[in-house]
């Protein structure tokens, strides 16, 4: 096996059904940028990839649009959440539940634990874990 020291995670893809509101949902709400965005015509779909760094040496989200999907994707069984640090979580869900943002699990402590988390939804119903960090 080679030596694994200089691997690291690059990105986790999840299928969108409209780009525009989700590059607006994880830009305005989540306070992400967009790295870059690429149009393959042959494969007829885009991927946009979003995040808080550079793709150099942050993780990041690659957005897949597929240009002729009709129905909804099903999130299936497998996949869980993606999750947030953000230092002040009562504001930060305050604020996202004023711009209509599905909270499914608001904040509080975590069962059998005392980190403090909630849950979001973002519009293809993803769910998103934002954990308390302090400032």
């Amino acid at each position: 096996m080679s030596d694994t020291g200089a691997y690291r995670l690059l990105h986790t893809m999840i299928r969108v059904e409209d780009q525009d509101r989700s590059i607006d949902f994880y830009t305005r709400h989540l306070g992400m940028k967009v790295l870059r965005q690429k149009d393959f015509e042959g494969g007829r779909f885009t991927n946009t990839f979003i995040g808080y760094g550079d793709e150099s040496s942050e993780t990041v989200v690659e957005l897949t649009y597929n240009w002729d999907q009709d129905e909804p994707y099903s999130h299936g069984s497998g996949f869980g959440h993606l999750a947030i640090g953000v230092p002040d979580i009562y504001a930060t869900c305050d604020a996202l539940a004023q711009e209509g943002v599905s909270i499914p699990r608001p904040p509080g402590p975590m069962k059998h634990g005392t980190t403090v988390i909630a849950f979001i939804e973002d519009p293809d119903g993803y769910k998103i874990e934002l954990i308390e960090t302090g400032a």
